[in-house]
């Protein structure tokens, strides 16, 4: 037997497994490293995250992401050169935490790596049904299984386009095995630079698990603090937000656009919420010179009510639910308030209250995918025909 899927074998039959999950994210922040301890699979899952960190990007890798990062023109050559060179960086990322945290790269099993997301195209963007939902991330995996000695899982969106879905977002699988509890109804909220979010019935039934992304999260906040202020990435805890006024006739016109008709679930990007979305509206309102607090002001709003309106129609019925945040956007007191008040009535915790850090929690679901594919079923994913079917994601990539 080939060595390498011996000890493939080994680790699916061990436990308990050391998986480090990572994830980076459209904000560019840095990279989530979560080193977790996992014992079973499926809904027995245990994990327990050992250690938790998140390695800034310098500029010049936020700078050289974005750079490829939903753009529909870039230099072929610079995604080929990044793809390689951010699973280098991302490798040495791993052995950085591994050495602060006094582990041995031998004494991991596993490395689930997310990669970054530099273009989502599933139809609803793309626009030709005769074409496959996609995604793209970068990262290669062989470049960090090499640099780190340690087996490296990624892609994971692949198997899931391939099998018809949208690949995004993911979450749910992991949300479901973790979370799903039969004495609570429960939505999980992660308000990154998107909004998606999982609704569990408590059913215990993986069929009647409900995802979908909502539309823009922080993405949009985001990307005009950039623009306006050199020393400042993002609206510190709403505060800009908090002095402006909404601008209702932006706001309803943006709530207009063709992706909020979309049917649920669907997923987005940066692809269509970015600043030429902003622009486009601006002009179509004339509201061209509206003051900049005023328009982080109505862009949170349009978060907000994107996320509300979702949320009504697919959890607002006879029963009460929790509502459970997690991501950038929980840090954000105004968005919160806001969204509490949307809301009205709804039991709103912090995503720890569950057990795992919110920043941490994409980079543990990756890891838990992983986990899955190594010794599990495969996550249970509706099928075209909707029947539910088990899938392994992510391809695997041995240092040797």
């Amino acid at each position: 037997m080939n060595r390498n899927i011996k000890l493939l074998a080994g680790i699916s039959e061990k436990e308990p497994r050391i998986i480090v999950g990572l994830m980076s994210g459209t904000s560019l922040d840095g990279l989530d490293i979560a080193l977790c301890e996992f014992r079973g699979s499926g809904t027995e899952t245990e994990v327990k995250v050992l250690n938790f960190e998140t390695l800034a990007y310098d500029k010049i890798t936020k700078q050289r992401i974005r750079s490829i990062f939903s753009k529909e023109e870039v230099k072929l050559q610079d995604v080929c050169v990044f793809n390689s060179w951010l699973g280098e960086l991302m490798g040495e990322m791993v052995l950085q935490a591994l050495s602060e945290w006094n582990i041995n790269s031998e004494d991991v099993d596993c490395i689930a790596s997310h990669g970054q997301t530099i273009y989502h195209a599933p139809i609803s963007v793309h626009g030709d049904a005769n074409m496959p939902n996609s995604t793209l991330q970068i990262a290669d995996s062989d470049h960090i299984a090499r640099k780190t000695g340690i087996i490296t899982i990624a892609d994971f969106r692949q198997k899931h386009t391939a099998a018809g879905g949208e690949g995004a977002p993911l979450a749910a699988y992991g949300d479901f095995m973790l979370f799903d509890h039969k004495d609570e109804q429960r939505v999980l909220l992660n308000i990154g630079g998107i909004g998606n979010f999982t609704y569990l019935d408590g059913s215990g039934q993986p069929e009647n698990v409900f995802t979908t992304d909502t539309g823009p999260g922080n993405t949009l906040i985001d990307a005009l603090i950039r623009k306006h202020y050199e020393d400042k990435y993002y609206d510190e805890d709403g505060k800009m937000a908090s002095h402006g006024k909404v601008n209702d006739d932006l706001l309803c016109t943006m709530l207009n656009d063709s992706f909020f008709k979309l049917p649920l679930p669907k997923s987005t990007g940066p692809e269509v919420f970015n600043l030429d979305f902003v622009d486009k509206y601006l002009s179509k309102t004339n509201n061209r010179d509206i003051e900049i607090q005023d328009l982080i002001a109505t862009l949170t709003m349009l978060t907000v009510k994107s996320i509300s309106n979702v949320v009504r129609e697919v959890a607002l019925n006879d029963q009460k639910f929790t509502l459970y945040v997690s991501g950038g956007g929980a840090q954000n007191k105004t968005m919160m308030k806001w969204l509490q008040e949307s809301l009205d009535g709804t039991d709103v915790k912090d995503f720890e209250s569950l057990g795992i850090l919110p920043d941490a929690k994409e980079a543990v679901l990756f890891a838990l995918l992983a986990n899955e594919t190594l010794a599990g079923e495969g996550i249970p994913f509706k099928n075209r025909n909707g029947d539910i079917e088990n899938l392994s994601l992510g391809k695997i990539s041995f240092p040797h």
